[in-house]
């Protein structure tokens, strides 16, 4: 008796991650809860045995800053009070042998990200006369070469 087995290109908890990211994502934007703000669910980590799961997420105000540490507490709280509501959705959706217990933790990779991003910009910022007198001096030279020919 011949086993046909299953051919898939990465492993069984890599795909249980992305389909419980999608369920979850699909429902927070559904959520009425004025707590949330604007929330995007980064990832999800499900642990091998399924019965705990790690939901990242990212929180912005609405100029794509970082939101205010308040603001950011009550998102946790509003993330944590919708969990159960969260889990039965997710139990109706996707066929799993245990539901996952849902934690909510702030994705550390978007503040690196946004944080790398500032140092970034004051660089620039404190590079940027240095490079507006090299431009003008260009711009100068262009000028009077220019003049010179006519």
């Amino acid at each position: 008796m011949s086993r046909r087995a299953s051919v898939h290109r990465y492993p069984r908890t890599a795909r249980v991650n992305e389909v419980v990211l999608e369920v979850l994502a699909d429902e927070v934007e559904r959520l009425s809860d004025p707590r949330l703000g604007f929330v995007t669910l980064t990832g999800v980590e499900v642990t091998a045995d399924l019965r705990e799961a790690t939901v990242y997420y990212s929180s912005v105000g609405e100029h794509g800053e970082t939101v205010a540490a308040d603001a950011a507490s009550k998102t946790a709280a509003a993330l944590q009070s919708a969990a159960s509501h969260l889990r039965s959705v997710l139990g109706r959706a996707v066929r799993l042998k245990y539901v996952p217990r849902l934690t909510f933790v702030e994705d550390p990779a978007i503040a690196t990200g946004q944080r790398v991003e500032a140092i970034i910009r004051e660089i620039h910022r404190r590079e940027a006369p240095d490079s507006a007198s090299v431009e003008d001096g260009v711009r100068d030279d262009a000028g009077a070469g220019g003049e010179a020919a006519s």
